[in-house]
């Protein structure tokens, strides 16, 4: 295994908002990516300029908009830049290129001469499509022209079983240097076990405060380190992993791995994107991952694969946790005990017993609510705007059920003792999907002030029906505190000491 360095690619379209990114990751970084195609053509004339200017090693990239950049000037063009860019080789080496990227294809032997001269190494790039990823130990081998050179993959990953390929087919590889660059929503784990990977560079990027989090896959340099503890991974670091929603497993991965860095462990949780359940556990399978957490839309297919599962799952039939034991899953539901706990200290109640309860909406994690209720011993109507669904997780309690409309004020003031609102309405997800979304499940119930209130909202931002609850003396609790214990008990789980 080889210590990725930390690699920051700049796509800025000038010289000093390049160099501001630097500065802002500097102390996370070992070396720099300036991706030469983003600038403005009148920047291009500092080109010789920039590992000066960066005060770090520097990788010099002009991507054809064909391999995914955007140079299209032609290769004729394209040579004369990296040629200026390397010409006039300083005797202090820092103040040069340390690298350039050329693709495979791209033989000039002028300049490879020259690089060579001048002690610039050069990156021999593939970019890989669709099944072309397969037998990447023959196409290293196939690229590294000479042992000067350093083969580089380049693919998006459209699966996390492409993720898992990768991962199989290092294992064939010879122990030299390689480098593979990964993108697209499914690349974080690569990038996190790039080291496991044996890649020489992991490349990382400036966050994008424009891209909305549901949607921003990609990690800056701060978080590999703050978050992940990237170089404190070797061979001995025991991998878990959260799979589920972007923003929900980045959360979850965060805390898990503070858990991990407060007592001393040497492992560390990964944020896991997927389409299919049998990929995650794919994925695990070929990491040796002993244990694993998951979120919707996971919860629910993820039962069949369990050999057993403890009592908590009851009638939720959800799991959110899997524990390996030899060959065999065991599922796990920490929500249960995690709700139930937050209820009662809402409540300040032993049970709910004479406790009347509106359950909004007939999803996973009212499931969830509505066996907690029925375990303490309370009543409930589930509200759902479709009603077969109400109607359905009703009957497994003999719980009440109505449509959630307009019209729902007065059977949800008959059930208002206490008010859970299960669905994802007002989470910071629901916005980046529909920014212009009202964000409250029942924007037409007026609050009396007695109404405990609830919100499954795993967020410590106040949703809009937590905000208007509080304004009428309600008393409330956000899902803040209850993802808190449920990640406390998985990782007790992962340690082999929680009691279910």
């Amino acid at each position: 295994m080889i210590q990725s360095k930390v690699c920051l690619s700049l796509t800025g379209s000038t010289i000093k908002e390049n160099l501001e990114v630097i500065e802002k990751y500097r102390d996370w970084i070992d070396v720099v990516e300036l991706r030469a195609d983003y600038l403005n053509k009148d920047e291009r004339l500092s080109l010789r300029r920039f590992p000066e200017l960066a005060g770090l090693p520097c990788i010099l990239s002009i991507r054809r908009s064909i391999n995914g950049g955007k140079f299209d000037e032609g290769e004729a063009t394209r040579t004369v830049l990296f040629a200026r860019a390397i010409a006039f080789a300083n005797q202090d080496t820092t103040k040069n290129y340390a690298y350039i990227d050329l693709e495979s294809d791209f033989n000039v032997p002028a300049l490879l001469d020259a690089s060579l001269a001048f002690g610039t190494k050069i990156i021999r790039t593939v970019y890989c499509e669709d099944d072309s990823m397969k037998e990447i130990h023959t196409q290293i081998s196939s690229i590294r022209k000479n042992e000067y050179e350093i083969p580089k993959i380049a693919f998006t990953a459209r699966s996390l079983s492409d993720v898992t390929k990768l991962f199989r087919e290092v294992k064939k590889s010879e122990k030299k240097r390689v480098i593979f660059e990964v993108a697209g929503p499914y690349s974080q784990p690569e990038r996190i076990l790039s080291s496991l990977a044996n890649s020489y560079f992991v490349y990382t990027s400036d966050s994008n405060p424009i891209i909305p989090c549901s949607r921003n896959y990609s990690i800056d340099p701060k978080q590999l380190q703050q978050i992940f503890h990237f170089d404190d991974i070797n061979e001995k670091t025991k991998i878990y992993a959260f799979a589920g929603k972007a923003l929900s497993a980045q959360m979850y991965a965060k805390a898990q791995n503070k858990h991990f860095r407060d007592n001393n462990m040497n492992a560390v949780c990964l944020p896991v994107y997927a389409d299919k359940i049998e990929e995650v556990l794919e994925f695990a399978d070929e990491l040796s991952i002993p244990a694993l957490s998951f979120s919707f839309p996971f919860n629910k297919s993820a039962l069949q694969f369990a050999v057993t599962v403890s009592s908590a799952v009851g009638n939720t039939e959800r799991t959110n946790t899997f524990v390996k034991t030899e060959d065999n899953w065991i599922g796990f539901n920490t929500s249960v005990k995690a709700l139930l706990n937050s209820l009662l200290k809402l409540t300040g109640k032993k049970n709910l017993f004479g406790w009347r309860v509106s359950i909004i909406g007939a999803g996973s994690m009212s499931r969830t609510a509505a066996y907690v209720v029925k375990l303490l011993r309370g009543k409930a109507c589930i509200f759902n705007r479709t009603v077969a669904k109400a109607k359905e997780l009703a009957s497994l309690y003999n719980f009440k059920w109505a449509s959630l409309s307009v019209d729902s004020q007065l059977y949800i003031e008959d059930f208002s003792d206490l008010i859970i609102q299960t669905t994802s309405v007002g989470s910071t997800e629901y916005y980046a999907m529909f920014p212009n979304g009202i964000g409250d499940p029942i924007p037409n119930y007026i609050f009396r002030g007695n109404e405990k209130v609830f919100d499954c909202v795993a967020s410590n931002e106040r949703t809009p029906v937590i905000m208007r609850a509080e304004e009428a003396g309600c008393i409330v609790m956000t899902g803040e505190k209850m993802m808190e214990e449920q990640i406390y008990m998985q990782y007790k789980l992962f340690t082999g000491e929680y009691d279910d």
